[in-house]
């Protein structure tokens, strides 16, 4: 399993909201596609899946808050 991971996003930067997912559970996905949008107190950022896969689970859900280095989802490779 792949895990997509909030990335840094910028000094001061310690965590972000889940804008929208653009994948569901079940759904197809490939490599640097955007999954996920998260926003923060200064921007709006895109995830993009690094690994092609189907999208098993969605381990924050829209409207939450993650911190940097939590896991946002989890792929299975294919």
């Amino acid at each position: 399993m792949e895990h997509v991971i909030l990335p840094a996003l910028g000094e001061g930067i310690e965590k972000a909201k889940v804008a929208c997912w653009h994948a569901s559970i079940g759904d197809q996905v490939a490599v640097d596609t955007d999954i996920v949008e998260l926003v923060t107190d200064k921007a709006i950022f895109n995830v993009s899946a690094e690994a092609s896969g189907i999208l098993r689970e969605i381990c924050v859900g829209e409207g939450r808050e993650a911190k940097i280095g939590e896991v946002l989802a989890v792929i299975e490779p294919r």
